[in-house]
């Protein structure tokens, strides 16, 4: 056993090959540092990247792998250096637990875009040379630069979906202004990311549709969600009726679908963002040219912005709508994620049920 490492007291739950199935695993965190906060693990959210990985749909999952990283917790040790963080502080850890910290990204607080590559939560080589395991387990040692304080009074199982689902959504928002009250948005895909785009967007003072290929969802998007419009992408008056209305998109769909007629409703001068992930984008250049629109991507968000949406979301009352569940159920909730059959997160009680 190496010295930077302590004995096998970190139990989670792993895959152990493509098949994604997970169970119960034994295994060894580092040694906190003196830069370091071991954090006890509350509660983990389940996002789709927790499916690519323990399926190696990426071709390169490292097992045993113990996915999860929309992490929140309770800090139970500080190294000797680390003074923004205090034992029993209520913390978060997001997709990334290191950077290089020198890069021109990451001295603007961008460190999910480090030049060097960011080290990924789970299926990532830390900076000792070991895979990082994510947050289907008790505990877990993190830089402190890398974690988030989470306010006292905001449920800790609320925040992990915040952890990524919400920082993806948020940080483009941000980036490109669409927190300009009076303005519009379109949401194109009622998921994890696209529930709480629409919570951001209404709290903004945004005017904000849905659009969904799906009639089921027109309720819960305008009853539940506070949605002003709800719009059937299918239906090609119902399209034709937005043509130029709309200031953003935000497109968190990750399956298939024409690109074209979402452009259509953005006025001159729109913006569409993508967060999710299609295995094609496809447009015609008259649809950006001659709208003189911007079509953009983006992934999760650096610590700044991310420390900025979880106290906003804190002063603001927004909360991701979560089904909480014990770890005993994560292969079933995976398969469900799959089936999109989840309103709109699954979060592990780890602390809960992890025994």
């Amino acid at each position: 056993m190496s010295s930077h490492t302590s004995s096998e007291d970190c139990l989670g739950w792993a895959a152990r090959d493509p098949s994604g199935f997970l169970s119960p695993y034994k295994f060894s965190r580092r040694v906190p540092g003196d830069d370091d906060v071991s954090i006890t693990i509350t509660h983990c959210g389940i996002c789709y990247a927790d499916v690519l990985w323990t399926r190696n749909k990426l071709g390169d999952s490292k097992y045993p792998l113990v996915p999860g990283h929309e992490i929140a917790g309770i800090v139970k040790t500080v190294g000797a250096n680390v003074h923004r963080f205090k034992v029993g502080d209520h913390v978060g850890v997001g997709t990334y637990v290191n950077s290089c910290r020198q890069c021109e990204y990451c001295e603007d607080g961008q460190e999910v875009c480090c030049t060097g590559g960011s080290t990924n939560t789970f299926n990532g080589i830390d900076f000792d040379g070991t895979i990082t395991k994510g947050g289907y387990s008790n505990y877990i040692v993190v830089h402190e630069r890398y974690c988030y304080r989470i306010p006292e009074n905001y449920p800790l199982a609320s925040a992990a979906p915040l952890l990524c689902a919400g920082i993806t959504v948020y940080s483009p928002m941000i980036r490109h202004k669409m927190n300009q009250p009076g303005k519009s948005l379109g949401v194109i895909g009622l998921g994890g990311l696209g529930h709480l785009a629409v919570k951001f967007g209404k709290a903004f003072g945004l005017n904000v549709t849905v659009f969904s290929t799906s009639i089921s969802k027109k309720e819960e998007a305008l009853s539940v969600l506070g949605a002003d419009k709800f719009v059937l992408s299918s239906d090609t008056e119902q399209m034709e009726a937005l043509s130029k209305s709309l200031d953003f998109i935000i497109d968190a769909a990750s399956g298939d679908h024409p690109f074209d007629p979402y452009m259509s409703t953005l006025k001159v001068g729109g913006t569409m963002v993508l967060v999710g992930f299609p295995s094609q984008v496809k447009f015609s250049p008259a649809s950006l040219n001659l709208g003189m629109r911007t079509i953009s991507g983006s992934v999760t968000g650096g610590t700044r912005v991310t420390q900025e949406m979880i106290n906003f979301c804190a002063a603001h009352g927004i909360y991701p709508n979560i089904d909480v569940i014990p770890i005993q159920y994560s292969n079933e909730a995976i398969e469900r994620v799959i089936k999109n059959d989840v309103k709109y997160r699954f979060v592990i009680d780890i602390q809960g049920s992890l025994k």
